[in-house]
């Protein structure tokens, strides 16, 4: 029999309910293992790329096509599942869409050409979205339920099982297992943990009307400036992720075994941030946390952009992954909260349009390089982390403050 919780619609109400502890802890680790699970899925895919590309037989022009599949797929579904959380609810989304994406990495694994590739990573990135909004819809539902911030310890869980699945993929691609049987048995084990993991999330459905998706004539003003955060936001991780390397090797001269580890710094501190996110949000509040959040990180961008040495750049970016470390999350969660529009669609508003950034970046530092310099061309994140932190100041005042405390 399931248990079907009402949540309160602020995050300090008191609960309409008695006090179960044990049925709070299964809330937040159930919602923490969804988080998990997305984090090893796409980690394992990410640790096969070369593999599979060598298995293949593509070139880089032909990866990069077949790579296209998955942003396709995942700006597709991000607005439909949005509705499928209004409908069904986020529990059973997410149990659903977790599933289907365990499931997709089999698809990679039987493509045969570039085609059956691109075919594959429509599926993965389509489940991936879903899924995505699905689990941080559930997300903000339990944080809700649980009455304290929870957001950020739910994210740094998707950066715990990036680790874990990357390093894992790392070690079992040097010891020469094909990239096939490595997808298909990842796919399995992680699919048996998924269906013993989300069986105990908590239904967090209310009983209140929302609206499904939020309407194109009347948007709420704070959803427009939360989904401008999370486009820049996400544009600059993207690039972040693209570029560090890039910067490092051919601006400031880092060796081969060195410029990786740029990007690895700006992630670990990401991790290690968003653990504590929580904390510190209590402590500043979730608008302080966005507007200092976004000036640090663009202190830091600056500090790596200005810098001659790689090594002194490493803290330039780990500054930024600290800064952007809780942004997201806290601006996903404010997206759930918006008020007349439930959950999914909110974050489905605010994710859809910030996944955009990762289409967008990539190009536009390229097309800026190519202009003026890769240095320059970068300075571009440093203006957009500002420009986050100062639209800050859109999000509605008074009781419908979707970042009031």
């Amino acid at each position: 029999m399931e248990t079907t919780l009402e949540v309160p619609s602020g995050l300090n109400a008191a609960l309409p309910f008695p006090a179960d502890e044990r049925l709070r802890r299964r809330a937040f680790w159930t919602t923490m293992a969804c988080f998990l699970v997305h984090g090893l899925v796409v980690s394992t895919w990410v640790s096969r790329i070369a593999s599979v590309k060598s298995a293949l037989g593509l070139s880089d022009g032909a990866l990069g096509l077949a790579l296209l599949g998955t942003a396709i797929g995942s700006v597709t579904a991000i607005p439909i599942c949005g509705g499928i959380v209004a409908r069904y609810g986020s529990r059973r989304t997410a149990q659903w869409t977790a599933a289907g994406f365990c499931m997709s990495l089999v698809a990679i694994a039987f493509a045969r050409d570039g085609q059956g590739l691109f075919a594959a990573l429509l599926l993965y990135g389509a489940m991936a979205g879903a899924n995505d909004v699905a689990m941080n819809a559930h997300a903000v539902a339990t944080e809700k339920l649980l009455g304290t911030p929870t957001i950020s310890r739910f994210h740094s869980m998707f950066s715990i099982g990036g680790i874990a699945g990357a390093s894992l993929g790392a070690a079992i691609a040097g010891r020469g297992l094909s990239p096939a049987v490595h997808l298909v048995g990842a796919s399995a084990v992680i699919l048996l943990f998924t269906m013993a993991a989300t069986r105990g999330l908590v239904d967090t459905r209310n009983g209140a009307g929302h609206a499904a998706r939020a309407s194109l004539r009347r948007i709420p003003r704070a959803l427009i400036a939360l989904s401008a955060i999370g486009f820049c936001i996400f544009l600059s991780e993207g690039a972040i992720a693209d570029w560090t390397a890039v910067y490092l090797k051919q601006i400031l001269g880092a060796g081969e075994g060195l410029a990786p580890v740029g990007y690895a710094v700006f992630s670990a501190a990401m991790a290690v941030f968003r653990l504590t996110g929580d904390a510190i949000t209590l402590r500043l509040g979730r608008a302080r946390v966005i507007r200092y959040g976004g000036s640090l990180a663009a202190a830091g961008l600056t500090f790596a952009l200005l810098v001659p040495s790689p090594y002194w750049a490493m803290a330039g970016f780990a500054a930024a992954g600290a800064g952007f470390s809780s942004i997201i999350p806290l601006v996903f969660a404010a997206g759930g909260r918006i008020q007349g529009i439930s959950e999914g669609a909110g974050v489905a508003t605010v994710s859809g349009l910030g996944y955009l950034g990762f289409l967008v970046g990539p190009p536009a530092i390229g097309f800026l390089s190519e202009w003026t310099s890769l240095r320059v061309g970068l300075f571009l994140l440093v203006a957009l982390s500002l420009t986050a932190a100062s639209l800050v100041g859109l999000v509605a005042r008074g009781p419908a403050d979707p970042l009031a405390e």
